[in-house]
């Protein structure tokens, strides 16, 4: 199971939206959204290959990273991990707590009344 940081998930998530990029290119993606320097972004680079998150390509002149790990995978890993850390693996508790604080929309409900459905 790989456990990406807040901020590993936004270069993930950037690297599977817009595919393959080069730490020029992930630089000024975060700069202005995040304030990242060009060195936050090696750091970052740097512990996401070693945990098997990224991979990258030498090219001409720099390194184009890509993500190594299926996005579908990665987000039900760390579903898996907040519901049991949080909740001790009980859905229930956590769809109650959202209802309580009023977090889920009509339209939330509507797709949660759906999918229960489906798999019914």
């Amino acid at each position: 199971m790989i456990k990406l940081s807040d901020a590993e998930w936004k270069i993930a998530n950037c690297l599977w939206e817009r595919g393959a990029m080069t730490i020029t290119e992930l630089t000024k993606m975060f700069k202005d959204e995040n304030g990242w320097s060009k060195n936050t972004i090696i750091t970052l680079l740097k512990r996401m290959e070693e945990k098997g998150a990224v991979s990258y390509v030498q090219e001409e002149r720099a390194k184009r990273f890509s993500a190594c790990i299926d996005r579908s995978e990665a987000e039900l890993q760390e579903t898996t991990s907040f519901l049991d850390k949080v909740y001790q693996g009980r859905i229930g508790l956590m769809v109650s707590n959202l209802i309580k604080s009023d977090k889920l929309s009509k339209e939330d409900i509507e797709e949660l009344q759906k999918i229960l459905e489906e798999q019914e």
